[in-house]
């Protein structure tokens, strides 16, 4: 621990004290806040109420509490680390959410963050009409397997496949699925793409996969640099993978199955470059520009 931070120790004293301590910090270092936490405010509120185990949805009756040594050094260096490799808080507690559901992660997956989790928590109503009829999913760039969990909760009666190019991803995945003990509902799979497929089909296929466009990951703020690059970036566009997808999904639907995908800010694009799809844009919080849907009929 550096000078500065180790003599912060000497006069900060409770769990207030290392939080107006923790947000100067952060508001003094311009950090960056994309991977979960919107504001200064609340990502220290996380990091130290994490750090300290507690719930970290409990703040007011600790606020006033005083911290041992050792309990001072563990938040000051979580702060530092946070403050001077711009390491996204995800990764410092190797804890990721999605709406109610917690993930395991670490560096060898993007943290999670997808759309497609708010549309999976509806089951997709009211494009799926009975949930329970759904006997099989692919998740293509699982990750850390987080939309696969949610859509074998989501879909009750279904196997799913979830993909991944990384074998260092199917890792975190795999301890993700064993946490929410679904081993054997979900197979993880790796692959590039549909490359290791041949003859699956499915009721329903998912994909957050990489869509970030080079120009913007040159100018990605050094938060999303401890993410893997294979994760982020897909081309000059940002739709290299979207492409292949697109190319082979309706070898691998059944007769009605759906595609799902979401492409970041990329909607222009790719209407621009499929003009005769018919892309139905499904809303979720931020509106209807980042998630798409295709019939298998209309693949064909």
């Amino acid at each position: 621990m550096n000078e500065y931070f180790s003599g912060a120790s000497q006069n900060l004293h409770t769990v207030r004290d290392y939080l107006r301590f923790a947000v100067s910090r952060f508001y003094h270092a311009k950090l960056f806040f994309g991977h979960g936490s919107s504001e200064a405010y609340d990502e220290a509120v996380y990091l130290i109420l994490h750090t300290l185990h507690l719930p970290v949805d409990t703040l007011a009756p600790f606020l006033d509490a005083h911290l041992t040594p050792s309990e001072r050094n563990e938040v000051l260096s979580v702060i530092q680390r946070r403050v001077e490799q711009r390491i996204p808080a995800a990764y410092l507690t190797h804890e990721a959410f999605l709406g109610e559901y917690s993930f395991y992660v670490d560096e060898r997956v993007i943290v999670p963050r997808s759309f497609i989790a708010e549309l999976l928590r509806q089951s997709l109503s009211p494009w799926i009409a009975d949930p329970e009829a759904t006997a099989s999913v692919l998740d293509m760039c699982t990750g850390s397997g987080c939309l696969a969990i949610l859509a074998a909760d989501a879909f009750p009666n279904a196997i799913v496949d979830a993909v991944d190019l990384s074998p260092d991803a199917l890792e975190v995945a795999r301890r993700n699925v064993s946490d929410y003990e679904l081993e054997a509902r979900v197979n993880l799979i790796e692959s590039d793409l549909f490359a290791r497929l041949d003859g699956r089909k499915y009721d329903l296929i998912i994909s957050n996969p990489p869509y970030v466009d080079a120009e913007s990951v040159a100018a990605l703020p050094q938060e999303y640099l401890h993410e893997p690059k294979l994760a982020l970036g897909s081309g000059r566009d940002g739709l290299d993978a979207t492409r292949a997808i697109l190319k082979h999904a309706a070898e691998h639907l059944t007769d009605n199955g759906i595609l799902i995908v979401e492409i970041g800010h990329n909607r222009d694009a790719l209407e621009a470059a499929y003009p005769g799809l018919p892309f139905t844009w499904l809303d979720v919080t931020a509106g209807d520009q980042f998630v798409f849907m295709l019939h298998r009929n209309d693949l064909l």
